[in-house]
């Protein structure tokens, strides 16, 4: 699985939440913007509501592994922002997958 690249200053979460598109299902909510980037990037949020930081690391990681799976029919170019609701951390891997798929295919980031 390819690598992702990963959403890491302040200010491109700022303009995610400013410009972005929003499409959210009971489990997660999906932010993207359209880039001049070569790359797709991600950014990842778990507030606390999920729990503690085990509970909020184990979603964390969960969904990097999701998004690795999406990233190659994502075209280039999306700064993503994927946002876990607390009943995230509460269902099974299979569920997660469809609700992170369901979303990508909603939000009209497939290349």
């Amino acid at each position: 699985m390819p690598p992702l690249v990963m959403l890491r200053r302040k200010a491109d979460f700022d303009a995610l939440g400013r410009q972005g598109t929003a499409r959210s299902n009971r489990l997660l909510v999906l932010r993207s913007l359209r880039t001049d980037g070569s790359a797709t990037r991600v950014g990842l949020s778990t507030p606390r509501s999920l729990g503690g930081a085990v509970q909020r690391n184990r979603v964390r990681r969960r969904l990097r592994h999701l998004l690795r799976e999406q990233i190659s029919a994502i075209g280039s170019g999306w700064d993503l922002l994927l946002v876990a609701r607390p009943e995230a951390a509460r269902v099974s891997h299979n569920e997660l997958r469809e609700a992170v798929r369901s979303l990508v295919e909603r939000s009209g980031i497939r290349g």
